[in-house]
């Protein structure tokens, strides 16, 4: 019938109303009770002690609610950490409200994230034929990429009660205190589950409390240890209490947690979000265009191969940057060059207004075009987006590069295209001008850091040494493998360094060229750059790359 409640949900119902406000209730009834008594008690006195009684009773009530607020205070101060209150207040599903169409570029975790929500939904008959439901789930990724979105979504297509909490609300200096907390938590969990049959939970940053306990020589650890060992106790608490699931999100490695917490029986199910890839950032290019006003011809698959390696949330702020960027400039949509220019932004800074000499800029000239030619023939795997002249962070000038699509590994000739792009500022100034500036060392540490790696780390030496001896402690390696070792690596650099110096050398209108059209513009864009080097005739790929390895 329609309208009809079940006796049985009113009676639970009354009595979860009843465990949760039976203080409040209790105090009511009791100062009820003292007032009529109080009263009964003044009708029965003469009447100048009732009128004496009753001229102090103000006097008496407002020091007894002084007392009461100092004690309270100090109470609250002392013993209980503050009046900082742990907020962990239900959410309803429907309040939460984000559906799975919402979450946009992780279609793997997606996949993974939907069949927990069927586990979820299906738990009746799971246990009809003996399976277990669920206990906890472990959100695994870097941040910006949905984990938070990911866990609302499942809250949503559950539709089940949502506590959302962060880590770091459980720790404090006092002893005890996060220990009570999670207590506190899992018992409003188990009341909103008894009620509407499920609850999830979420913890984000899990770390904050997850990490490897540590176990003293006298027995002793950590506050967060006693709070971790609380947490523990009461996800294997969970049996009998309804379908409560607990959700943890962290962007920490897995090393670092605590294996008891990662055990089956506790966190039964991980799910690793990674940064979108190709397709992934197109979807949320679009997304996000949506809810701007913008110019209908924007590239989305260029914004997309500029954008490798971003997550969500950066593609966000990008749009969002974007938008500012066109309402100074009193645009009324957003642009491809306003997003050029936020992506810049944020991924090279501000630019700064600097005087520079002209010697000064002329050497800083030369620099990035010799980054820019090595890095457009050379490079098997990156796209110089842009290069400028103009001041930015600490810099006076840079090359915008990304890789052409998603990399998960990095092979000999990419690591060797990374130390020839390093070199190439130094010999552009160098051939130039016979001499070079200080501008060469950052490029010089990244050259010889890369460069040590490969030798040392991953058996990329001419002498045939395989295995990571960076593990070993110079200390108990002989001088002669050092000595070897220290050689490769300097073979490597003088490898690059001379291909690079035969490159320039034999491009030197083109380094010229380049040079003057940024001294002239102060920045090229990427069409721009890809017109000068068409203008010339240059190779861009695999044919540019053996054409030069070839004549060194």
């Amino acid at each position: 019938m329609l309208g009809y409640i079940h006796p049985m949900k009113i009676h639970r119902k009354l009595k979860i109303f009843m465990m949760n406000y039976w203080v409040p209730i209790l105090v009511t009834f009791l100062t009820v009770l003292l007032i009529i008594l109080s009263i009964w008690g003044l009708r029965s006195l003469e009447s100048f002690y009732r009128n004496m009684t009753l001229a102090t009773m103000p006097i008496q009530l407002l020091m007894v609610a002084l007392n009461a607020v100092i004690f309270v205070y100090l109470y609250m101060a002392v013993f209980r950490g503050g009046f900082s209150k742990m907020k962990k207040s239900k959410v309803k599903a429907d309040e939460v409200n984000i559906h799975f169409d919402q979450v946009i570029g992780i279609d793997e975790a997606k996949d993974e994230a939907w069949e927990v929500v069927q586990l979820i939904k299906d738990r009746t008959k799971l246990k009809q034929i003996g399976g277990r439901i669920l206990r906890g789930i472990l959100l695994i990724g870097p941040p910006g990429c949905g984990k938070t979105l990911l866990a609302k979504a499942i809250a949503t297509e559950a539709a089940l009660p949502f506590l959302s909490i962060s880590g770091s609300e459980f720790v404090e200096v006092f002893v005890g205190v996060g220990a009570s907390r999670v207590r506190q938590l899992f018992g409003k969990a188990r009341k909103l589950s008894y009620a509407h049959g499920g609850c999830i939970i979420f913890i984000d940053e899990l770390d904050a409390i997850g990490r490897r306990r540590s176990f003293g020589s006298f027995g002793g650890g950590l506050e967060t240890d006693s709070t971790l060992n609380q947490l523990l106790v009461e996800m294997d608490g969970l049996e009998g209490a309804g379908s409560i699931v607990v959700m943890g999100a962290t962007n920490a490695i897995e090393n670092i947690m605590d294996q008891a917490l990662l055990r089956p029986g506790r966190f039964d199910r991980k799910i690793y979000i990674a940064k979108p890839g190709l397709s992934g950032r197109e979807k949320l290019f679009k997304f996000y265009l949506d809810k701007v006003k913008h110019d209908p011809t924007i590239d989305v698959g260029h914004l997309a191969r500029k954008s490798v390696e971003k997550s969500p949330a950066e593609i966000e702020s990008v749009i969002k940057e974007a938008a500012l960027i066109a309402t100074r400039n009193k645009r009324d949509v957003v642009t491809y060059k306003d997003l050029s220019a936020a992506i810049e932004r944020i991924d090279l800074g501000m630019k700064i207004k600097r005087e520079m000499s002209d010697k000064e800029r002329r050497e800083t000239a030369y620099h990035e075009t010799g980054h820019l030619i090595v890095l457009y023939i050379l490079h098997p795997t990156d796209d110089v987006f842009k290069a400028s002249i103009a001041s930015r962070q600490s810099t006076l000038g840079v090359v915008y590069h990304q890789p052409r699509e998603d990399f998960y590994t990095h092979g000999r000739d990419r690591f060797m295209a990374d130390i020839k792009v390093a070199l190439g500022g130094y010999m552009g100034e160098k051939i130039k001008f016979g001499v070079t500036s200080n501008g060469v060392a950052s490029d010089f540490r990244h050259a010889m850091a890369v460069a040590h790696d490969m030798v040392w780390k991953y058996g990329m030496g001419n002498k045939g040494y395989v295995g990571d001896y960076t593990l070993i402690p110079e200390t108990q390696l002989s001088e002669q493998v050092k000595h070897e070792l220290n050689g490769d690596t300097k073979d490597i650099l003088d490898e690059c360094l001379k291909e690079v110096e035969e490159l320039l050398k034999s491009e030197a209108a083109l380094l010229d060229r380049f040079a003057n059209e940024l001294l002239a513009k102060e920045e090229l864009e990427y069409d721009e750059i890809e017109a000068i080097f068409k203008e010339y005739e240059k190779d861009h790929g695999i044919a540019a790359r053996e054409k030069y390895s070839k004549k060194v």
